[in-house]
């Protein structure tokens, strides 16, 4: 698994129980993934991990579909909430935590562009670079 290459740990969660969580990869995931689930699913039973990262609709007594990126010291680096209707995209979360390691990694001194993907151009943040993103990205990234 990609993600377990990059030394990411991945969780899943929701307001429904264990068992739920059972039947729906029993009956529904393992029929379109091979081995069904490949990470832990936790049950958030009145919400309240989500109640803290803002996805519980306490009213509606649901949680909204989010992908939080936590860093190794607990802070959130990235998030992205969808209506359930919208499905995610893995490839965008794994280019996400790619970019997120390398800027960590370089402690600061490499920022990636939009649309950046591994081995593509970084950019070397500080004054000389004020005005000049678009040169990089134009040459870059534009046609990717």
């Amino acid at each position: 698994m990609e993600f377990q290459k990059l030394g990411v740990e991945i969780l899943s969660m929701s307001i429904d129980s264990v068992f739920v969580h059972k039947m729906w990869n029993d009956n529904e995931l393992s029929k379109m993934v091979q081995g069904g689930v490949l990470f832990p699913m936790l049950s958030d039973a009145g919400g309240r991990v989500g109640k803290v990262f803002g996805v519980f609709d306490e009213d509606a007594g649901v949680e909204t579909r989010g992908r939080f990126i936590i860093d190794p010291d607990g802070v959130v680096q990235g998030y992205e909430v969808l209506t359930p209707a919208v499905g995610r995209n893995v490839e965008e979360s794994l280019r996400q935590i790619q970019a997120l390691q390398l800027v960590r990694n370089s402690k600061g001194t490499e920022a990636t562009p939009s649309g950046w993907k591994p081995g593509k151009t970084t950019l070397k943040p500080g004054p000389d670079l004020v005005g000049k993103v678009w040169e990089v990205w134009k040459t870059e990234m534009a046609f990717d």
